[in-house]
């Protein structure tokens, strides 16, 4: 049975959701920004959590750093911005959707994925109303998100070049220049070379070790075999 206050997402997400969306920005740091709204404090962290369970745990570790604190309201999407199907929030005692749901929301609208955010609120004495909890804990995440630090992150696939050994030189000189890292080379009857290609490249890259081997070369992506 899940919570008042708590709402979390496992399903897949709707049809018109599921973009092929190989890139996109992650947290490159931590941050803290705190502002006063009506005597009250809200302290709002971000970090970086490309699982549920990193999510939790930093949650965790504010509540730990902040344990004066009356409410700990947490937002998460780990993983995809949009395609993710782990994203959860909670308004850890505030009204109903006056703080998880809004955090959510501005996290959504920045897609920004493998991200959670906590804002911790000193109460100071003023109620603000559940209007006032939404602007409030809406604008904490929005002045974080926009001082954070960001990275791109691409979604890859492994692949594996078969050559023989004539040509490992040259391959390598490809790679360098498509700007592919060599994660393993293995040396038995010809060369294996196990490398990250960006989702949605397979067949330009196929194409690129083809054509530069003159055909001696192959490429397998063992993830996608049928």
């Amino acid at each position: 049975m899940t919570k008042p206050g708590y709402w979390e997402r496992h399903t897949s997400p709707p049809a018109a959701e599921i973009i092929l969306q190989t890139s996109y920005n992650i947290p490159a740091a931590p941050i803290c920004v705190e502002q006063e709204i009506k005597r009250s404090r809200f302290i709002a962290d971000i970090a970086h959590a490309e699982a549920k369970a990193d999510a939790l745990a930093f949650i965790e570790l504010i509540k730990q750093r902040e344990p004066e604190a009356r409410h700990h309201c947490w937002a998460y999407i780990a993983g995809h911005p949009v395609q993710s199907i782990n994203r959860a929030c909670s308004d850890d005692g505030e009204p109903q959707g006056t703080a998880g749901k809004p955090m959510l929301n501005v996290l959504q609208h920045k897609n920004i994925g493998e991200i959670v955010v906590v804002v911790s609120r000193y109460f100071g004495g003023i109620k603000l109303g559940a209007g006032g909890l939404v602007r409030a804990y809406s604008s904490a995440v929005q002045q974080a998100v926009e001082a954070l630090p960001l990275k791109l992150h691409t979604t890859t696939l492994p692949a594996i070049i078969h050559l023989p050994f004539a040509l490992e030189s040259q391959i390598r000189h490809l790679l360098d220049g498509l700007q592919i890292d060599i994660m393993q080379t293995l040396y038995q009857n010809s060369v294996e070379m196990h490398v990250e290609v960006e989702l949605g490249r397979e067949l330009e890259f196929e194409e690129a070790v083809i054509n530069a081997s003159s055909g001696s070369a192959s490429v397998t992506f063992p993830r996608i075999q049928t």
